[in-house]
């Protein structure tokens, strides 16, 4: 982790303006305090970046528009808000007073929010290698997009310092991508906390009815599914990794 955290700070102070990219699902979880902070110490130009905006409906983000300044709504997938993006880069470094044939563009958040596949989408070129897992770029990664004359830098996604021992950061972190369905040991409790979270919307992504008791809905699930153990049992574990695997991949909205 210290060798990351040398990596973003590095990169923060190289940059003409920074991006910090949250997830669209899970805005505030995915606010990094520490890098945001850090970007204002430095006296960065900051765009908060909306990422993976065609997995909701983006009229329920219109109240993010009054409290991060200032923030574009973005998919890496659909192309939305990519030459808007663009536009306010330029705005943001021309208010900076930045006049340079390139402007430098460091782009920051938690693992698996975005940040390599807004690069590509970003450059309209396959540089920055994704994956739906967590903690795919280890190191930063200069793009340059010579068409608009931006250069991207692509950074490892960094846990902010006050979560790395917290207990209940490794619910979040699963939920939000930041550790992958495959690490997580009790896939279980993060699914029960997303239905907590997001009420009817994985029963609705499987057509199942809201039970009173959601593990009683995951039994559902797992029938429907086809996950069972002997007896015919639901196998209440293995749906659950398939379901934060959905999940963490865009698969369930």
């Amino acid at each position: 982790m210290g060798k990351f955290w040398t990596i973003v700070s590095r990169v923060i102070k190289a940059s003409d303006v920074a991006l910090l990219l949250l997830d669209a699902r899970m805005i505030q979880e995915t606010r990094n305090l520490d890098i945001e902070k850090q970007i204002r110490e430095q006296n960065v130009p900051l765009i908060y970046t909306i990422t993976k905006c065609d997995l909701v409906n983006t009229k329920s983000l219109d109240q993010w528009r009054q409290v991060l300044h200032p923030c574009v709504f973005v998919s890496s997938k659909t192309y939305q808000g990519m030459n808007l993006l663009k536009q306010r880069i330029f705005g943001e470094a021309t208010r900076a007073g930045i006049k340079k044939p390139k402007i430098f563009v460091g782009i920051f958040g938690y693992p698996n929010v975005g940040k390599s596949s807004l690069v590509n989408a970003m450059t309209g070129r396959s540089c920055a290698k994704t994956s739906n897992l967590a903690g795919v770029t280890r190191a930063k990664k200069n793009v340059t997009s010579f068409a608009s004359g931006i250069t991207f830098v692509d950074t490892p996604g960094i846990i902010p310092l006050q979560e790395k021992d917290a207990n209940f950061s490794k619910l979040k972190h699963a939920i939000i991508g930041a550790i992958d369905y495959r690490a997580e040991k009790e896939p279980d409790l993060v699914i029960l906390a997303l239905m907590d979270a997001h009420p009817g919307l994985i029963e609705r992504n499987y057509g199942v009815s809201i039970q009173k008791d959601p593990e009683e809905t995951l039994s559902l699930i797992a029938n429907k599914s086809g996950f069972l153990l002997k007896r015919n049992k639901p196998d209440i574990k293995r749906v659950s990794v398939m379901l934060l695997k959905k999940w963490q991949a865009g698969e369930i909205r």
